[in-house]
């Protein structure tokens, strides 16, 4: 990481000339960029709070309860390449996001970005569909459904007992928040830890009664799982068809940027967070799926469909198998507190979406509202609430069915974001060297983050494009999976052209991307990074 030091050197005196000979608009003045989230918005998100929300907030329920599935289609082997395969992918994209976000902190994250280093109507059509994906109370319905393990009584009951702590927490201070969310991450850090030494007891014969497992279902049933085709073929099927469930457990990365608008010191703690992607999220996920894959053979049926609840969790599945009685209720129960998060997490994104669309006039003006004491977007948090309605949905079977199809577009979504964070940065650098700046100019830099955003790029467009290739198998036709794969894309350019055809919006040229006013704002608030002391600095380990 470098930092840009603004002294008189000659480099940045040229830099600082740059201010003078490209004109800035009258909506392109530092001032100006940032005066929305300055006069609506407080910074009160501390660096613990930031850390600890990236590290975990990609562990949610698709570990917990989903990675069965995952399994079922790759075989043991199989999984562990897949998760490490998206890892790579997320953590270079999210390097490369790193720096982005570090030059333009602003609410919205990449849906700003976009409007600044593509397209306005790039940002306008990102937006929505970000906002489609962060109403959908996919985290209220499964908290429901994760009660269910215990309770007889309806799912509406839950629903609607879990709403009132959900929107207590959103209606106030975004610390409360950020305390929430941080208590949150200890409970899935603590959830991880259990599994990952409960299953290594397990496997090593630790258990009475049960035998030593070893590597024994990677030899019978075996290390590939064959899907829909057999041989070798439908090895490589199960394992390219499991790839869109693996991008949705790692869907929660990009939630770090956000809230840069409320993020205390962002140009400094958004970047740290980020970086811990590539090496301690991946290696967490590496090494809880590792475990599975030696717990839980993938041809056991019951791990291959989930109805929601903890009893269909591989790891649910492999305890009971090896008569560990207690710890299904409590993977239950933290798998609980993780679905309630996303829960949470929704309604927080919810708001901010709103808040930067309406900030570039793309939304109603009232979502900039916010309250005077407490800088909450109340306006937005209260739409958001209305559509925790939906959750009611899935005391329907057949709608909760229709509504998991919805659920689903979120992995092709994803994709969508790690496309733009990747051509937002590399049309930043292009910027940069055609205004005449140099990558030591940015408040944050990784040597890795120029071939990073390439790579993250190619291989996301290559996930899109064959997100829902099983369906064109013969005789394996599906309207869910085709729906869920492709809906995404085709919204986003329906979005894309209404706003640039009513608009008439041009994209961005390199010279008058507004690079200027960007450094203005880094030159002129400098951030005071007082690092840890005495015992806050080892607890701060778990975080930075």
């Amino acid at each position: 990481m470098s930092k840009a030091n603004f002294d008189n050197s000659e480099e940045d005196r040229k830099s600082v000339a740059n201010l003078e000979t490209v004109s800035i608009g009258p909506q392109d003045s530092a001032s100006e960029l940032f005066e929305v989230d300055d006069t609506h918005l407080k910074r009160t998100l501390k660096d613990r709070h930031i850390g600890m929300i990236a590290l975990v907030s990609v562990f949610g329920t698709g570990l917990f309860l989903s990675s069965g599935g995952t399994l079922a289609k790759t075989g043991p082997v199989g999984i562990l390449i897949a998760y490490a395969l998206i890892g790579t992918i997320v953590g270079l994209n999210q390097i490369a996001f790193a720096e982005v976000a570090a030059l333009a902190p602003l609410t919205g994250s990449t849906i700003r970005h976009s409007e600044i280093f593509i397209d306005e109507a790039v940002g306008f059509a990102y937006g929505y569909l970000s906002l489609w994906q962060h109403l959908l109370p996919g985290g209220l319905v499964s908290a429901a459904l994760i009660i269910q393990y215990w309770s007889n009584l309806s799912p509406a009951v839950w629903i609607s007992v879990l709403a009132v702590p959900i929107a207590a927490t959103n209606l106030f201070s975004i610390r409360i928040y950020g305390e929430v969310e941080f208590v949150f991450a200890l409970l899935k850090i603590a959830l991880i830890a259990m599994l990952v030494l409960a299953g290594l007891v397990l496997d090593l014969g630790g258990v009475k009664g049960q035998e030593r497992l070893g590597f024994h279902y990677w030899k019978d049933p075996g290390p590939f799982a064959e899907f829909v085709k057999t041989g070798n073929i439908g090895k490589f099927i199960g394992f390219w068809a499991a790839l869109s469930s693996v991008v949705y457990s790692y869907g929660g990365v990009q939630g770090i940027a956000l809230l840069a608008g409320e993020t205390k010191n962002p140009r400094t703690n958004i970047p740290r967070a980020a970086k811990r992607i590539l090496y301690r999220v991946v290696s967490l996920y590496m090494v809880a799926v590792f475990v599975l894959s030696l717990i839980v053979p993938y041809n056991d049926k019951k791990i291959a469909v989930s109805d929601g609840t903890a009893a269909h969790s591989p790891f649910v599945v492999a305890f009971e198998r090896g008569g560990i009685k207690v710890l299904p209720h409590v993977v239950n129960a933290l798998t609980l507190t993780s679905a309630w998060s996303e829960a949470n997490a929704g309604i927080t994104s919810s708001a901010r979406v709103l808040f930067s669309l309406a900030a570039k006039k793309q939304a109603p003006q009232i979502f900039l509202k916010t309250n005077k004491r407490l800088n909450v977007p109340f306006v937005g948090v209260a739409l958001a609430l209305l559509f925790l309605a939906l959750s009611y949905m899935s005391i329907d079977s057949t709608a909760a069915t229709v509504f998991s199809w919805f659920q689903n577009i979120t992995s092709s979504n994803l994709l969508l974001g790690w496309i733009l964070i990747s051509i937002c940065h590399i049309r930043m650098n292009k910027a940069l060297k055609v205004q005449g700046y140099k990558r030591s100019d940015l408040p944050y830099t990784n040597r890795i983050a120029p071939a990073g955003a390439w790579i993250s790029l190619i291989a996301s467009v290559i996930l899109l494009v064959t997100g829902g290739f099983t369906t064109f198998l013969h005789g394996n036709w599906q309207t869910s999976t085709f729906v869920s794969a492709y809906c995404s894309p085709v919204l986003f350019v329906i979005f894309y052209l209404a706003w640039k055809i009513t608009r008439r919006t041009p994209q961005i040229d390199l010279k008058d991307i507004i690079i200027p006013a960007l450094m203005e704002d880094y030159k002129t608030r400098p951030e005071n990074d007082v690092p840890p002391k005495g015992i806050y600095k080892f607890l701060s380990l778990l975080w930075s």
